[in-house]
């Protein structure tokens, strides 16, 4: 990828693709070969700022960093607020919390076998971009119940944040060329810290003093004394909850989770490789990828969080949002997360951010992640119906059956999949909750059955096979490498 001395990337320059030269004037041209430029498959994007191997300044890091963690903060806070009521409290809350860490424990060890076994790589092998598109666009509309539907839990403050986002972000950077660069980057921030306020002084007003106790909850800035119950420090140890406590049916439902999570973080890697200028990731990378994803199952386990490891959409989102897909900027906040974690008085103070001020959000990013998903369809022939059948019902699939798995449950208190075997309802009712899963195993069937090898072309193989072998591709090694020398320490079947 070509850079200028600013780290920025030139802009091809949009013309037609290569062909027998023009007819004669007086001649008719082809049906829709005057009607403007066609634009090439490009593999990877090349309107980004920083790519993922070239870095802003210091403190342009910092800053983003530090806003990559507060997007994050939002879905921690969500998770949070949703799952700890329904765990009780005092001793019921240990001893569920307790159960949580045996059930990731164990259930990690699935992650960690299919990653280091190479088994999910293999796996991944049989997609093509057919079956990339309905996963990744998934990744992001199957999240869409975190969007609007929260927005409108408060929707005084909710929707001035999305609408004041598009203005600043989109619109407003436009009016000046030295605010283009600022505002493209740190609109998402200079919005937050306004609609904020506004939600503090609307609270401090007592607008929210004789509302719903739900509204409160999704509208005030001290909702439950956050700030005031937090610990100065605190740092997380083994095991704080007590021992942990295995129990068969929470396992196995745990273990549906983690395929969940591998199909999940798979599509996002996807997302977040091409919103960082890099190539698709290759099948040894996701299968080392998803053995390390165990790993961190594991170590919550060991410390007792309330839901394990997945790759956040939302941060792939913000890569394209703000055209910055720099590593050392995603390095950074991982130092943000890791302060905030154990000051926990400056770190509640974040947390007492809206619900929907992050919904607003989410409403941008996750459409981001969508939309980069539909991308993918540039490198297929889009004029095939076999294409077409297979991303359409692919598509509808992996959002109808989900929506179906999971409003049968709220209504029921059970599953769909409801026979004797409790450990085969958990994992075949948490698999089809998923739309991400869903697409992949409807959009892999249909794509590798349905005249698999006529249609190769159609499908994009051949654009996909070199992205998919360690050294079929050059930049596969500029891209994927491990850092800090770490090939030099590791056995080479855990890296390739």
């Amino acid at each position: 990828m070509v850079e200028t001395g600013n780290h920025q990337h030139h802009h091809p320059t949009p013309g037609h693709t290569a062909g027998p030269p023009p007819p004669p004037p007086g001649s008719h041209l082809p049906m829709g070969a005057a009607k403007g430029p066609v634009y090439p498959p490009q593999e990877q994007l090349t309107n980004l700022h920083y790519c993922i191997h070239s870095n802003p300044s210091w403190h342009q890091t910092c800053i983003l960093g530090f806003q990559h963690y507060v997007v994050m903060l939002g879905t921690s806070v969500l998770i949070t607020n949703s799952i700890v009521p329904l765990m009780g409290g005092n001793a019921r809350f240990i001893h569920n919390i307790r159960t949580i860490q045996g059930s990731l424990i164990v259930s990690s060890f699935v992650s960690i076998i299919l990653g280091f076994s190479k088994g999910w790589g293999n796996f991944t092998r049989l997609f093509s971009p057919v079956v990339i598109v309905p996963i990744v666009s998934l990744i992001g509309l199957g999240l869409f119940a975190r969007g609007f539907p929260q927005l409108a839990n408060c929707v005084e403050i909710g929707l001035p944040m999305l609408v004041l986002l598009v203005l600043v972000q989109q619109y407003a950077k436009r009016l000046h060329p030295r605010a283009h660069p600022i505002l493209e980057r740190y609109a998402l921030l200079l919005c937050l810290g306004f609609i904020w306020a506004f939600a503090a002084i609307l609270t401090a007003g007592g607008v929210y003093n004789r509302v719903k106790k739900q509204t409160q909850m999704s509208c005030r800035t001290d909702r439950s004394f956050l700030i005031s119950s937090a610990p100065w420090i605190k740092i997380p140890y083994p095991f704080q909850w007590g021992s942990p406590i295995f129990n068969a049916g929470s396992v196995f439902g745990m273990m549906g989770a983690a395929l969940v999570s591998s199909a999940e973080t798979t599509g996002t890697f996807y997302a977040a490789a091409r919103l960082s200028g890099a190539t698709p990731p290759p099948a040894h990378v996701l299968s080392r990828s998803i053995g390390w994803q165990g790993i961190s199952m594991l170590l919550d386990g060991l410390f007792g969080t309330i839901v394990g490891t997945t790759a956040s959409v939302e941060n792939v989102g913000l890569l394209g949002l703000t055209y910055v897909g720099s590593r050392r900027v995603v390095q950074v906040s991982t130092a943000f997360m890791i302060f905030f974690s154990i000051f926990g008085k400056f770190g509640a103070f974040f947390a007492s951010i809206p619900l929907p001020i992050f919904a607003a959000i989410y409403c941008i990013l996750y459409g981001i992640v969508a939309a980069n998903g539909i991308s993918f369809i540039q490198f297929t022939n889009n004029n095939s119906m076999r294409n077409m059948y297979v991303l359409g019902l692919s598509l509808f699939l992996g959002i109808s059956i989900p929506y179906y798995f999971m409003s049968y449950t709220m209504a029921a208190n059970h599953g769909p999949v409801n026979t004797g075997g409790g450990w085969f309802n958990d994992i075949l009712n948490t698999i089809f909750s998923s739309p991400a899963m869903v697409a992949m195993i409807v959009g892999t069937l249909l794509d590798t059955t349905l005249e698999a090898r006529d249609a190769a072309v159609e499908r994009g193989v051949p654009w996909w096979i070199p992205f998919q072998r360690r050294n079929g591709e050059v930049r596969n090694e500029e891209f994927y490498s491990l850092p800090l020398r770490i090939n030099e320490f590791m056995p080479t079947r855990f890296i390739k």
